[in-house]
This record gives structure tokens, C-alpha cells and sequence, in this order.
């Protein structure tokens, strides 16, 4: 039986960066995909066009969701209790999955059941054009203590098996994707499960969102989480490290 992908799509007025990925779920040529466009009662044309590709999805299972929810992390909890597939991966509104043969390639790393899937990212503009690849790049042995360094893998680029992902804390406002991706590798590493690096660009991702928004709260907040996964002084200490990385990086 051919392995089932969730992706959830977490969307509030966001018909201008929808489209594109839309586009590139329908493109893609593995086609057991279950999508999930969980939306917090929009007043522009978001559900629309949601709709619209509800009615052409064809053989893709899509599920479209508007009512209000507590917040971002509150919408993903509500749309992965909703989540069918072996593997779950959230994939923001103007997020593109990187190429028609993503999907595929993942389901042939996927035989094996590893407790995640991984790869890099690269970052695009509001028109979906290639600006660079991700700063931090996706390490070849990845284990739950590796986000000491910093969010080595983008959350979009983090696919994980659906019976052991956690849901979503909601004490964290802004950062409660790092907590999550933590958390699912810790929950692999206890079941024996390997994190497999997939080898190449999972996600083009377009570099607005709430934690850029909220650029200080977000950086307060991660600072919490290594330290309630990690301990106070390696989180001091790799706090010191990261602007002298910035400077030795220019």
C-alpha cells in the first residue's frame, strides 16, 4: 500500500501567497496526499480558493477547514487531530514544495518507516523567485540534541511519522516549532527510529511569518525551550556562540 503524506496548511487571509501552494501539491507526480488547508475564519477570498481547489484536486484528498481558532499553533493542533497520513509536514501559505518529484523521492526514503524525514531549504521572494539557500543547512546525522546549534532544519522541511508527533505546546507564541521538531526527534530516539537526511531541497520557503514578525519574542521564547530541553548553561553558552557565528559567517 503506497505511503499517505499530510500536509497541513495553516492559512488567515492569505489569498495573495495561497496559489502558489497550491500549485505546487498539484504538481507533484506521487499522488497519496491528503492536504489540509486549515484556515482562521478569513473575511478575504482565502476559502475560495480553497474551494475552487477542492473541486479539481482530482485524485488528491483535500480537506478545507475556516473557523477561529486560539493562534497558529492552536490551528495546527486542530489540523493534525485531523491528519490521516504515515507522515505529517506543515507547509505554510506561499511555501512551495521544491519540485514535482519531492513527494516521490521521500516515499522511497519513507520504506523504512524512520521517525523523520529531513532536507534543506531554499529561501524565495513574494514571487516565488530563488533569493539563497538557507543559511543553516540540514546535518547529515541529526538527533534531537542538534538544535542546540540553533533550528538546523526548517520546519517545513521536517517531515514526521503521525504516531509519534506531538502536538503542538501553547505556552510558546512564537517558537513552539522548534519545542515540536524537538520533541518528535526525542520520541524517535526512544522507539529506535532513524531521522533520515533526504540529500537535497525539500521546501522553498518564503521568508515572512510570525516569527520575523515578532523577531525578539521569538528569540526570548527559543531561549525557554533550550533551556527546558537542554539546561541554562549550554543554552548560555551556545547563545554566546551564535552572534560570533553571524560575524565569522559574513
Amino acid at each position: 500500500m503506497a505511503m499517505l503524506f499530510s500536509i497541513i496548511t495553516v492559512t488567515f487571509n492569505a489569498e495573495k501567497t495561497l496559489p502558489r501552494t497550491l500549485r505546487s501539491v498539484e504538481r507533484q507526480t506521487y499522488r497519496p496526499i491528503q492536504h489540509i488547508i486549515m484556515d482562521g475564519a478569513s473575511c478575504d477570498g482565502t476559502m475560495a480558493l480553497a474551494a475552487d481547489y477542492q473541486r479539481r484536486a482530482g485524485d488528491l484528498s483535500v480537506a478545507a477547514v475556516s473557523e477561529p481558532d486560539g493562534g497558529l499553533y492552536d490551528a495546527m493542533n486542530k489540523a493534525l487531530a485531523r491528519a490521516e497520513g504515515e507522515y505529517v509536514v506543515f507547509l505554510n501559505a506561499g511555501d512551495q514544495l521544491h519540485a514535482p518529484d519531492t513527494l516521490a523521492r521521500l516515499a522511497r526514503l519513507a520504506g523504512s518507516r524512520p521517525g523523520v524525514l529531513y532536507g534543506e531549504t531554499d529561501i524565495v521572494d513574494d514571487d516565488g523567485r530563488f533569493l539563497r539557500h538557507r543559511r543553516l543547512q540540514a546535518p547529515e546525522r541529526l538527533t534531537w540534541r542538534s538544535f542546540l546549534r540553533g533550528m538546523l532544519v526548517c520546519h517545513q522541511s521536517f517531515y514526521v511519522r503521525r504516531d509519534i508527533a506531538p502536538r503542538y505546546d501553547l505556552r510558546y507564541r512564537f517558537s513552539a516549532d522548534v519545542d515540536w521538531c524537538i520533541r518528535a526527534m526525542r520520541a524517535a530516539q526512544q522507539q529506535g527510529l532513524p531521522l533520515v537526511n533526504a540529500h537535497c531541497v525539500l521546501t522553498d520557503y518564503l521568508q515572512e511569518g510570525l516569527t520575523t514578525t515578532h523577531h525578539r519574542a521569538s528569540l526570548l521564547e527559543r531561549f525557554r525551550i533550550m533551556v527546558h530541553h537542554y539546561g541554562l548553561l549550554p543554552a548560555l553558552a551556545m547563545h554566546a556562540w551564535f552572534p560570533l557565528r553571524q560575524i565569522l559567517h559574513r
